[in-house]
């Protein structure tokens, strides 16, 4: 686990930014460890330099997997996927027959993604669209109904995304949003920049969506679990 303690010192800024280092550690050393594939693509991640900052935590996939093995979704939709960890965790969840479509626009780091997928024997699962998310979203054939969602992108499309996949979410279906307390900037009335003003707004659109319920969970840098009012 030494990596990995490595790699999540290098992003106490981003991950989890309101617990102490020991508590950190002692999260992770208490749940269960990621296996050797999900250790690669840490490590290769990492070596990016700043932007591995993009990747989710390992506490953050394992409950994306959790949630996904509990749904049991036919088809799930992932907006930003950059090298494939939080597709990866989702992937592991599915069951045999699901889907889970990737929406990205990369190729040098969905490259990555796509190594690792075939290693974890999950490649068969996943399927790639190097397009904007929303002109993907739009092209979901009518019929097609979304069984979970998981949104990680620009923070500026926030809000178009979840409308476009709530509209096709079916009716147990779940939207997990990551990024949702920005290591604590939306709660600082001094910092108004664009992506902390749009997480703001995001935030604030999802609490006064009558047509939802949603709970904020303190997990990693924040994520809000979504779901249709029944």
């Amino acid at each position: 686990m030494k990596n990995i303690f490595k790699f999540l010192k290098q992003e106490r800024d981003k991950r989890s930014f309101f617990l102490e280092d020991k508590i950190v550690d002692y999260i992770f050393s208490s749940s269960t460890e990621i296996d050797r594939v999900q250790k690669s693509l840490i490590d290769e991640t990492a070596n990016l330099g700043w932007v591995s900052r993009m990747q989710i935590s390992p506490d953050q996939g394992n409950l994306l997997t959790m949630l996904v093995k509990a749904l049991r979704p036919n088809f799930a939709v992932e907006v930003g996927t950059f090298t494939g960890y939080s597709a990866l965790s989702i992937a592991k969840g599915l069951p045999a027959n699901a889907k889970l479509l990737c929406c990205d626009v990369s190729e040098t780091w969905t490259d990555i993604a796509k190594r690792h997928w075939k290693q974890a024997g999950v490649e068969g699962k996943i399927d790639l669209i190097l397009a904007p998310a929303l002109e993907t979203l739009e092209k979901i054939p009518e019929e097609q109904q979304i069984d979970f969602a998981f949104i990680d992108a620009d923070k500026g499309n926030y809000i178009n995304y979840y409308e476009a996949i709530l509209n096709r979410l079916s009716e147990s279906g779940l939207i997990v949003v990551d990024n949702v307390l920005w290591s604590g900037r939306v709660v600082d009335d001094s910092i108004n920049d664009e992506d902390t003003i749009a997480i703001r707004n995001f935030n604030q659109h999802v609490k006064n969506d009558e047509r939802v319920l949603c709970a904020m969970l303190s997990i990693g840098d924040g994520i809000s679990v979504i779901q249709k009012k029944s």
